[in-house]
């Protein structure tokens, strides 16, 4: 049994979490609890196969293999019943360096891409940076779901300009496990107005009990031309920094565009680390993957339990997936910079700020829960503290 509550010293790592807290908070003293990385140690199979990497000694080039494609493919298989091809995987350092790059290879300047919000804020970056015009099709929040708005959907997509829509399935941050009924619907809508789908599928693994994840390229060969899907083992597995990411793109001119643009870029040779990472952790985690599930479930269960009783001018958006949690402040009425600072200042915690998703996440904040136990104690605590002195 993996000891999740073990507390890992992560300082002196170049942990951009925990060493680079203090510059990108401009703070001292805060608990991270923000970016999107786990504090515990990997699969030992995954620290076992670097070991023995590294006691080689030389680190040149490297290639992924057949075996690099085939483990993936036998993961989505036996984990997400969809057989691909591995013809149809690309590599990249990331899936945000991936999106940008579909953004490039797909879309023009000037184009729309059209995006979910409140939803991870690197969607909006690369598509402002990359000089494309962002259309938003907000999530509606009913009770405690948010919920897709088909009809303003559907109107945006018959603008010839949007080209291209970025589907965060598990959603972050609000935690929907997208439906099959819902990804029907949305899948057949960009399929009817030729807009391609882009769908983000990092936290796929990391799915709560009751629901199920669904890969939107299984639903129909139709579907699966029009999308092109991003899925890593780094959030799975705690593998972040290894910097690999599989593209599945089963139509074949649209892949070849992608691996020219990839070429032009000069992305060719992922580093061995990451590849050997890939390899052990679809080889070797799955039962490291069942115990994190439990774990991370048990976390949920007490920061839920720990605000009802405690903090109830807080509401938990209960997810449905992933390990980071939506909270809604609005009680506390304030706007989202006096909440920003009281975050910070007062509970002093790092978390992600609601708004940087979007307008609809003013007066939410976002937190991480895949830590020890004694680490969301204390970050639960904090803002008890806090809260209670603002009483």
């Amino acid at each position: 049994m993996n000891s999740f509550n073990e507390e890992v010293n992560r300082y002196g790592t170049h942990s951009v979490k925990w060493d680079h807290s203090e510059d990108i908070y401009e703070k001292a003293g805060l608990l991270p609890m923000w970016v999107a990385d786990m504090d515990f140690r990997a699969p030992e199979e995954v620290i076992s196969v670097l070991k023995e990497r590294v006691e080689h000694g030389v680190f040149g080039y490297s290639m992924p293999t057949d075996k690099t494609k085939n483990v993936i493919k036998e993961w989505l298989e036996r984990r997400h019943n969809w057989a691909i091809n591995t013809d149809w995987i690309v590599f990249t350092p990331g899936v945000v360096p991936a999106i940008a790059a579909a953004i490039n290879t797909y879309t023009k300047n000037g184009d729309k891409v059209l995006i979910q919000s409140p939803v991870y804020y690197p969607f909006r970056d690369m598509i402002e940076k990359n000089n494309r015009v962002v259309v938003d099709n907000p999530l509606v929040l009913e009770s405690d779901t948010y919920k897709m708005n088909f009809q303003d959907l559907e109107n945006k997509l018959r603008d010839p300009a949007v080209k291209m829509f970025l589907l965060c399935n598990p959603h972050n941050p609000v935690g929907r496990v997208w439906k099959e009924e819902e990804l029907k619907v949305l899948a057949n809508l960009c399929v009817e107005h030729n807009v391609l789908i882009i769908s983000d599928d990092i936290h796929f693994d990391l799915i709560f009990k009751g629901y199920r994840h669904t890969l939107i390229s299984t639903l129909s060969s139709d579907i699966a031309s029009n999308t092109i899907t991003c899925i890593a083992p780094s959030k799975t597995f705690n593998l972040a920094g290894m910097q690999l990411s599989t593209i599945i793109i089963p139509d074949e001119k649209k892949r070849v565009d992608y691996q020219e643009y990839m070429g032009k870029m000069g992305l060719f040779a992922p580093n061995p680390f990451g590849i050997l990472a890939v390899e052990a952790a679809y080889t070797h985690g799955e039962q490291w993957l069942e115990e994190l599930l439990i774990y991370l479930e048990e976390n949920l269960n007490y920061l839920t339990s720990f605000i009802k009783e405690r903090l109830p001018e807080i509401r938990v958006i209960k997810p449905e997936g992933t390990y980071l949690i939506w909270l809604d402040f609005r009680s506390l009425q304030m706007d989202h910079l006096e909440l920003e600072t009281f975050i910070q200042n007062n509970a002093k915690l790092a978390l992600d700020e609601g708004y940087i998703f979007g307008d609809g996440g003013k007066g939410f904040e976002r937190i991480n829960i895949a830590c020890p136990r004694s680490t969301l104690q204390e970050g639960l605590e904090r803002l008890e503290k806090a809260i209670h002195e603002l009483k």
